[in-house]
């Protein structure tokens, strides 16, 4: 990522051979059969490299399934058009790279012990419950506790969910607990998301737990967590891309422009259709037009084709990507207060979104002045008879959740958060869904499925084996 942030050389290779050969790089067989092994690289080097890693995987192929199953992103082509009719197999999904990173972080914190430094470690820590948060989401049950020593556990037992949750949780309080060390070595030449700044990295733990107790429904320590979580938009999460293509571009434009035009699209999606029903209702405090021409671009792949916005919106060649934010901490907080009948409470936070969108700032993107209204909601206009109330649903604290999961659900565009919300209201209590109709009379997909690989290896795996329909436990 040279045009975005200056390393050393040596961080600068190992960079290029992650983004460019991530998968060569995880199988080799000393990596492969023992992270651990990797004895040669110091910890400043090793902590550039994943998280490099820790980017990617919020960029890549499983993002855009579960964007496609979210009902965000349409498959039109190839694959991605038997992604969209819920057409999996064990071979579609891998878990390289997401465990080698996973063990990657693991190390850093090995590393970090050896020479005392709390800071790289908590950090390292951090990076560990970003990757496992991911693979306990979308598989449900998965290899935590003995994970990461597979010459003492060569096939390693499938952690109850739950327990990964509790672990997860564990995890980011020691990362905080390091964070708050009264000192640290330096790591800013290595860090390309804050530069080293150990309060950034403390703030995100916080916005980590608060999430990942939303998804629990454990609302009110989702608020307590939210509270100390990323305090501004200067602590947003992004991933900084350039401009050459296959070395540091942005993951998005390269597919939907680059390598796989076509393949998927918006077209059939369900978010422009939500977006353009909000753009054309009687609500005056509100004009997404100018977000959703951020999203959407007419006819890049094809003739009238709803492509992706990669000429001068969210998908250009050098768009940073999140991985978590300052927008999500507030919707965290909006949510989870009003699920607890904290209305007043959750409309501020909502109303922080809203001002921070009127501003035009997106993930490190400007959007145009041009159809861009987001004025502060009132109480009242969640009423039955309200502005903010499209659906006509029955009481305030249901219409207020109603704009909070839409806002949720529009802003987490190429984001796998997408699909935890969509799985979790299902089960979240009051119950308010958005009308997605692609779900309508069908089976509607609830995890990824078990790795092939893992199945034939891995005596462990749970059965009988779970398939696409099948509900994770915390959405049960």
């Amino acid at each position: 990522m040279k045009k975005a942030f200056s390393h050393k050389i040596t961080i600068a290779l190992l960079s290029l051979v992650l983004l460019t050969s991530c998968k060569d790089l995880f199988d080799e067989s000393n990596i492969k059969n023992n992270p651990n092994a990797v004895t040669d690289v110091d910890v400043a080097t090793l902590l550039g490299g994943t998280l490099l890693g820790v980017s990617m995987l919020h960029e890549d192929t499983d993002v855009r399934i579960s964007a496609i199953w979210a009902g965000e992103l349409n498959g039109l082509s190839r694959q991605h058009q038997a992604y969209a009719s819920y057409i999996v197999s064990a071979s579609t999904f891998g878990w390289s790279p997401l465990y080698p990173i996973a063990s990657q972080a693991r190390l850093i914190q090995t590393k970090a012990d050896i020479v005392g430094d709390k800071w790289t470690k908590g950090v390292g820590q951090v990076l560990e419950g970003l990757v496992m948060a991911k693979a306990t989401d979308l598989y449900g049950d998965v290899p935590y506790s003995q994970a990461f020593d597979d010459v003492k556990y060569p096939t390693p037992v499938f952690d109850k969910q739950a327990d990964v949750y509790t672990a997860l949780q564990t995890t980011l309080d020691n990362a905080i607990q390091n964070l708050s060390a009264a000192s640290g070595l330096a790591f800013a030449s290595q860090d390309f998301i804050y530069k080293g700044n150990v309060s950034k990295w403390k703030a995100a733990a916080y916005t980590l737990k608060a999430r990942l107790y939303l998804h629990t429904g454990d609302y009110a320590k989702a608020v307590t967590n939210a509270t100390l979580g990323i305090s501004s938009t200067a602590g947003d999460a992004l991933t900084p891309h350039g401009t050459s293509q296959g070395v540091d571009d942005n993951q998005n434009y390269d597919f939907f422009r680059i390598t796989r035009a076509g393949d998927t699209g918006f077209d059939g999606a369900y978010l422009p259709m939500l977006m353009q029903s909000r753009i054309n209702s009687a609500n005056t405090k509100t004009d997404e037009t100018a977000l959703y021409n951020h999203y959407f671009k007419i006819g890049i792949s094809t003739t009238g084709a709803l492509d992706p916005n990669t000429v001068d919106g969210a998908f250009t060649e050098d768009a940073f990507h999140p991985i978590i934010t300052y927008y999500e901490n507030e919707l965290i907080l909006a949510e989870a207060q009003a699920r607890l009948g904290a209305n007043d409470q959750a409309l501020a936070a909502l109303n922080v979104v809203r001002a921070g969108l009127a501003s035009g700032y997106i993930n490190g993107k400007r959007l145009s002045a041009t159809g861009l209204k987001y004025n502060a909601y009132t109480l009242s206009d969640f009423a039955p008879d309200g502005l903010a109330n499209s659906m006509k649903l029955a009481t305030v604290q249901t219409a207020l959740l109603y704009e909070i999961i839409a806002q949720r659900y529009i802003f987490f565009l190429m984001q796998y958060e997408a699909f935890n919300d969509v799985r979790r209201l299902e089960k979240a209590t009051p119950v308010v869904q958005l009308p997605i109709p692609l779900y309508a009379g069908v089976k509607k997909p609830e995890r990824f499925i078990y790795p092939q690989n893992e199945i034939n290896t891995n005596p462990n795996v749970p059965k009988p084996l779970p398939d696409q329909f099948t509900k994770v436990t915390i959405f049960q």
